[in-house]
């Protein structure tokens, strides 16, 4: 075999072998089609308006641990979000020393149209899988990332 031929080779065949590697790899790829698919929104804030539209107002702290991203990180997107208009920071009711960060109707008009793009980066970006396959990766994440 070629040297060319055995570079070329070398991941699909070292991720075949080690699904920590796969993993890390479709992960990126996936972070990657997200962030050119994501519009207006990226990844962190889109994230964001969706569990505060879930679950209702939260801390920069709670939304920082739910959605494991970095609190640096997650001040420079709750301030962004807040610029746009998507949310505003008020004292929390129950601990008058922290912010609440709270959904406008602006940001869930921003979700709502962030939201109707879901399925279709999903469709392009699983294009390979099947509905079942797709089902079952879903599934075997899930598991992975809930285990105890």
């Amino acid at each position: 075999m070629a040297k060319t031929d055995a570079r070329a080779a070398y991941l699909p065949g070292l991720a075949a072998e080690r699904p920590d590697i796969a993993l890390c790899r479709a992960s990126a790829l996936v972070a990657r089609a997200a962030d050119a698919a994501g519009g207006e929104l990226g990844v962190g804030p889109h994230l964001v308006l969706k569990m505060l539209a879930d679950v209702g107002p939260c801390s920069q702290q709670v939304l920082s641990a739910e959605l494991r991203i970095d609190r640096s990180v997650m001040v420079g997107i709750a301030d962004e979000l807040e610029k746009s208009g998507y949310v505003r920071r008020e004292r929390d009711p129950s601990d008058r020393r922290a912010y609440a960060v709270t959904l406008t109707e602006a940001g869930q008009r921003a979700l709502a149209a962030a939201e109707r793009t879901v399925p279709a980066f999903l469709d392009r970006t699983f294009a390979a899988l099947t509905r079942a396959e797709r089902d079952r990766l879903t599934e075997l994440l899930g598991k992975l990332l809930f285990a105890d």
